[in-house]
């Protein structure tokens, strides 16, 4: 599934200029209450939105690239402009004002506008009704509403066809001014889109979505799945999540439930679970340096090994877990033992590391993202700086580790496989598919003695293509390098046997087929075809590992 979010700008109102909010560096205050909507008001609504043409390209095309830009960048300024400008030519042109600039700047931005405008805007919700769901304050004096929550267009496209959602979530710091609330749900971001392109879309009976924050996985797994499950341990994400589905006009297939992790599902399996937990390790020195226990990514104490564990326990067979963490790097140890060590007995595993930060990296990026900025407060950026990464070195801590987490339950009992790597490279599009795949091809041969495995037919991906290098004057390549378009976007360093088997990997001949066919053109018999038969078993293995190629049972 593909998918884009919109992140613009605003500046309202026609007889009423749009009023910036004034950031000071407070305290976090109270989290106002979450928005709560009936079917009623959910379908009236999704109405207005609809009718409204608020979506990620009308933004786009609003803003201009370079204010896209720089609002992805969490730049304000140029967005609001781009928002004025467009007010003021709807204005001097006697034209009402553009319904997306309007509700960009009220949202995105967080710009007062008028409630009249709203009212225009949403002629069935209106701003009494936006007021009472809980999406904008009372009209003030001069009769200015502002936002009370971020809300925004995300668009995707899967198998079933394009859709367009509005999502809410608590407003952040570059609107507010102030730090983030403890209770803060998190809207759609970077990791949240990473865990939706990296989980596969095939239909399935039951989903689970754990830790949902504001319920964006939620909402992707109600396109494929016939129940969903949304657990948390925030009531607030719970009451976003449930205001998400209700806007989406898919409540009625949600099943929410409270409370930390798996805890709320004992007992139950499922096909599928999707989860960016709270995987952030902040040491009680940092929170004692200011920083608070943040419930959407702070777990206070080690999550990822007794989560992982108790995974097996939640699958059906043939079902699939996806998740993100991150992991240390200690010394004298290597990360793939800890990481191995977590995970559940009889489930095949698959752990992708796909970057590594030293640990001031770390400590920084978390501090930032929970709102502690050198720019704002020096002396306590610094004094939290200082306990984290002091944390880290008492420990043993050299580096940080992030990645992806799949594990699967096999359909009948065998040796589980298990595979942590290392792939930093990227290929296009989501990756849901291409996990999907490699898990399947993994079940596949990983029981397979020698014959069975010869009798499979080879099928190269579509995305694959070869490189071959040479030496100025010479005849024979000295590198070939076959690369995959999608998935991971792996390049494999080939053999000429493996070049050669990706090369006729069609499905018409088998392995033994292929091997005895290479054998012959080589002029190989006795032990040396034997041992060429095994090579080509081998790389086709590997080949199937990695997503090049699918191997399949004659028909």
């Amino acid at each position: 599934m593909s998918e884009s979010s919109a992140q613009p700008p605003q500046s309202p109102p026609s007889a009423q200029p749009v009023q910036p909010v004034q950031p000071v560096q407070l305290a976090p205050p109270a989290s106002p209450p979450p928005p709560v909507l009936s079917p009623e008001r959910a379908r009236d609504l999704r109405k207005d939105l609809e009718a409204s043409g608020w979506g990620v390209d009308a933004v786009a095309h609003l803003l201009g690239p370079a204010a896209q830009a720089a609002l992805e960048r969490e730049i304000l300024a140029p967005a609001r402009r781009a928002i004025r400008s467009a007010l003021d030519e709807d204005r001097a042109a006697g034209a009402s004002p553009s319904p997306v600039a309007l509700l960009t700047a009220l949202f995105m931005l967080g710009q007062a506008i008028a409630a009249t405008e709203l009212d225009a805007v949403w002629p069935r919700t209106r701003s009494r009704g936006a007021a009472a769901i809980g999406l904008i304050t009372e009209p003030d004096s001069r009769g200015l509403v502002r936002a009370r929550v971020d809300l925004r267009p995300h668009e995707a496209a899967d198998d079933s066809g394009p859709v367009r959602w509005w999502v809410a979530s608590d407003l952040g710091e570059l609107v507010t001014g102030r730090a983030l609330a403890p209770d803060h749900v998190l809207g759609i971001g970077g990791a949240g889109l990473t865990l939706a392109g990296l989980t596969p879309r095939r239909p399935v009976a039951s989903a689970l979505d754990l830790g949902c924050g504001c319920g964006i996985q939620s909402l992707y797994l109600l396109r494929h799945a016939e129940r969903v499950t949304a657990t948390d341990l925030s009531e607030r994400a719970l009451a976003f999540t449930a205001f998400n589905a209700a806007l989406a006009g898919d409540a009625d297939r949600l099943e929410l439930l409270a409370g930390s992790l798996l805890e709320p599902v004992a007992g139950r399996r499922f096909d599928l679970i999707a989860t960016n937990p709270p995987f952030v390790l902040t040491p009680t020195a940092v929170r004692e340096a200011g920083l608070p226990l943040m419930e959407y990514r702070d777990a206070g104490g080690p999550i990822l090994p007794g989560l992982l564990a108790g995974l097996g326990d939640h699958l059906e067979p043939g079902g699939i877990a996806v998740a993100l963490g991150n992991w240390e790097h200690r010394r004298g140890s290597h990360w793939r033992q800890e990481v191995e060590s977590w995970l559940p007995a009889g489930a095949d595993a698959w752990v992708v590391q796909r970057e590594v930060q030293d640990p001031v990296a770390y400590a920084a990026l978390w501090l930032r993202d929970g709102g502690l900025a050198p720019e704002r407060d020096p002396e306590g950026f610094d004094a939290a700086l200082e306990a984290w990464a002091g944390d880290f070195e008492d420990r043993g801590v050299e580096a940080l580790g992030m990645g992806y987490l799949i594990v699967a339950m096999p359909d009948s009992p065998r040796q589980p496989w298990r595979v942590l790597e290392e792939v930093t490279t990227s290929g296009t599009g989501a990756l849901g598919a291409h996990v999907a795949e490699v898990v399947e091809a993994q079940g596949l041969v990983v029981g397979l003695d020698e014959e069975s495995l010869s009798a499979l037919h080879p099928v190269r991906s579509a995305d694959v293509t070869e490189e071959r290098h040479y030496i100025p004057g010479q005849s024979e390549p000295t590198v070939i390098l076959l690369r995959q378009g999608g998935g991971l976007g792996r390049a494999l360093v080939a053999s000429t046997t493996m070049s050669a088997l990706a090369g006729v990997a069609d499905g018409e001949l088998s392995l033994s087929q292929i091997a005895t066919a290479l054998a012959a053109l080589s002029g190989l018999e006795g032990r040396e075809a034997l041992e060429l038969r095994a090579q080509v078993l081998a790389e086709a293995r590997e080949l199937a590992r990695c997503g090049l190629l699918s191997l399949r049972r004659p028909s």
